[in-house]
């Protein structure tokens, strides 16, 4: 990556991957792609695109609690679950073949669709947060297996976290995020590490793009979740479409 616009877009798909990811899910389907057409190696993109998680996750995690919104402990027992989980996950991402890679990304993406055009919708105002006792206990095994897709991937979990958190344990979107961030956060410093050790990490990329992560994630975290729902949705949609046709079809 030597061309001076490539920095430019790495931040602005930064900025917009910061606000999806903090909002809904998916981001990380738009800066993979991006960062392999810029020429790195898809293990490589995937460690990569770790740091500006990082980085996204913690800035989201300060500004959702900055306007007082925090799921401890919560949130905190279901990244320790996610946590161990992402260390096998990063494990499996090290030793995949680099084409194989590619076309499940690929498959990710088609799945993403899917869920994002037929997911459910649900009244959650009458329905009380179950954060306690055998549901608790869930949410730990559950999380353990989303660290392991998490460590492996990362692209896609948002829409996942989001739907179990919904319609298992009810919670709000806004606590949801709030929940999701902190998780990801968490367990993103596991599988970085694995990244880093296995020498998967071009460090300048990373922070670059994780300077639009942090900008994307701060913004959206303080705004309403609600708002510019609908088209973020429809050009996640558009974006994810194309590159899962390019990821499939061409090396």
């Amino acid at each position: 990556m030597e061309e001076w616009y490539h920095y430019l877009l790495l931040i602005a798909v930064g900025f917009a991957v910061g606000f999806i990811n903090t909002v809904a899910g998916g981001g990380s389907l738009l800066s993979l792609p991006i960062l392999i057409f810029l020429g790195l190696p898809p293990s490589v993109a995937n460690g990569t695109n770790r740091i500006a998680i990082v980085v996204q996750t913690a800035m989201a995690t300060a500004g959702f609690r900055s306007k007082g919104v925090s799921t401890f402990p919560f949130n905190l027992y279901l990244g320790i679950a996610a946590f161990f989980g992402s260390i096998l996950g990063a494990q499996i991402a090290i030793g995949i073949d680099e084409r194989l890679f590619n076309k499940i990304l690929a498959a990710i993406m088609v799945a993403v669709i899917v869920i994002i055009i037929f997911k459910p919708k649900t009244n959650l105002e009458k329905m009380q947060e179950r954060l306690t006792g055998k549901y608790l206990w869930l949410g730990i095994i559950v999380f353990f297996f989303l660290g392991i897709y998490g460590g492996f991937i990362n692209a896609g979990i948002g829409f996942l976290i989001i739907l179990y958190l919904h319609y298992t344990h009810y919670m709000s979107l806004v606590r949801t995020n709030a929940t999701k961030v902190f998780v990801v956060f968490i367990y993103t410093i596991a599988a970085l590490a694995i990244f880093i050790y296995n020498d998967k990490v071009n460090f300048k990329i990373g922070l670059v793009l994780a300077l639009g992560n942090a900008l994307g994630a701060w913004i959206s975290s303080r705004l309403s979740v609600k708002k510019g729902d609908g088209f973020i949705k429809v050009f996640l949609l558009i974006m994810i479409a194309i590159m899962a046709v390019k990821l499939w079809f061409f090396k």
